[in-house]
């Protein structure tokens, strides 16, 4: 872990918690990591993605977190994604080399900022839907006397970025390998839209047609001479599909490693939940109840400024009989039918959405046991430029 003065700090003021300490004493409303939950979830990914002789990118978006980042390239993995240019700075200049910006940059001071990326140390990789941003791309890395690699992004059900036809994908590609500073590097083929898809079945058959429009696309860039380094895709939802199907090659998985509420929902091939049978919750946001004065309902101190609702509530996590079920800016109600919550009782949250949730906190309390374990930033918190 990234080596911190925690003289500099006071606990309750601008950190919820010191090392060493209990973890009964961390200040709320704050993000807690079980560290035995977390080293399982990364050790289970890796070992999958090893098995399957896939390559693994995590996707360092959803925790934006060099620490942690640098814990799931120890265990194997490749590099990271990230999707702003910001962030790929912010985590390059924490030390990691292998970085893919799994997103498009057109605006032209990003494009420069992009362009500098390698000289941070920094393999710098980008995607492109469009071969007017090739010319853009190319004059930035002559002008800084860099290379940056090149994805050709397949929207292959998504709906957002990318071609859908293999001519356009050809096309863009034979222009990367053609300009100076560039380096045509691949696909980037990510169905994000089937992620969250609760059957397996769903999942899997809007996966295949995504794996059809890959192969095509590769064989068809195979037959003029351009070879795919990098074929990636793959979520928490999917990445059993992608690995398997002798196409993809690298996984870009992300939310495995801390799970929340929404992904906690989906089901296995056996009609589990995946939160059961694959990744743990390791992340909590720690509340604390505030107030007790209705005797069906506790309020916590984790409202809408500390969580994303946008993919649902959280969840309580390991009380039975209670639920979150409304919040405002600094409150959040749980129906408590039985009167089971106290003052100040702290609870662990699962978060509905981790990914912006993560993005709204300054640092992560990594907890092991009964004790604080080590304090880390957030390092790209906030960053979306």
């Amino acid at each position: 872990m990234k080596d911190m003065n925690f003289e500099e700090y006071e606990v309750g003021y601008n950190i919820p918690a010191k090392p060493g300490m209990n973890a009964a004493d961390v200040q709320t409303p704050c993000l807690i990591v079980d560290m035995d939950v977390l080293e399982e979830n990364l050790d289970k990914m890796q070992k999958a993605a090893d098995q399957m002789g896939v390559r693994l990118r995590v996707h360092g978006k959803m925790h934006k977190s060099a620490d942690i980042a640098k814990m799931q390239i120890e265990r194997g993995a490749c590099g990271i994604c990230c999707q702003k240019v910001s962030e790929a700075e912010a985590f390059a200049r924490e030390g990691i080399k292998d970085i893919l910006v799994s997103n498009e940059v057109r605006d032209p001071a990003k494009i420069d900022r992009l362009a500098r990326l390698p000289k941070l140390g920094a393999r710098a990789i980008v995607c492109v839907d469009d071969i007017a941003n090739v010319a853009d791309l190319s004059a930035a890395a002559q002008k800084h006397g860099t290379e940056i690699e090149c994805l050709v992004e397949i929207d292959c059900g998504a709906g957002r970025c990318g071609v859908t036809e293999t001519a356009d994908v050809v096309k863009i590609a034979k222009a990367i390998d053609a300009a100076q500073g560039l380096k045509f590097s691949g696909i980037q083929a990510y169905q994000g839209a089937m992620q969250h898809l609760d059957r397996y079945e769903d999942r899997k058959e809007k996966i295949d047609i995504a794996v059809a429009m890959v192969r095509k696309a590769v064989d068809a860039l195979k037959a003029e001479g351009l070879e795919c380094d990098i074929v990636g895709g793959g979520g928490t939802g999917s990445y059993y599909f992608e690995g398997t199907s002798g196409v993809y090659n690298e996984l870009q998985c992300g939310s495995y490693a801390f799970m929340d509420a929404d992904y906690g929902r989906i089901l296995d091939e056996n009609g589990q939940p995946i939160s059961e049978t694959q990744f743990a919750s390791s992340l909590f946001l720690l509340t604390q109840v505030m107030s007790h004065a209705k005797p069906d309902k506790a309020v916590v101190d984790a409202g809408l400024k500390a969580q994303s609702v946008d993919s649902g509530l959280p969840k309580v996590h390991g009380i039975e009989g209670v639920e979150y079920v409304k919040c405002s800016d600094e409150h959040g109600v749980i129906a408590d039918p039985e009167g089971k919550l106290a003052i100040n009782q702290k609870i662990r949250l699962i978060p509905g959405h981790c990914d912006p949730t993560c993005n709204v906190h300054d640092w992560y309390v990594l907890v092991r046991g009964d004790r604080v374990e080590d304090v880390i930033p957030v390092t790209a918190r906030g960053l979306a430029y």
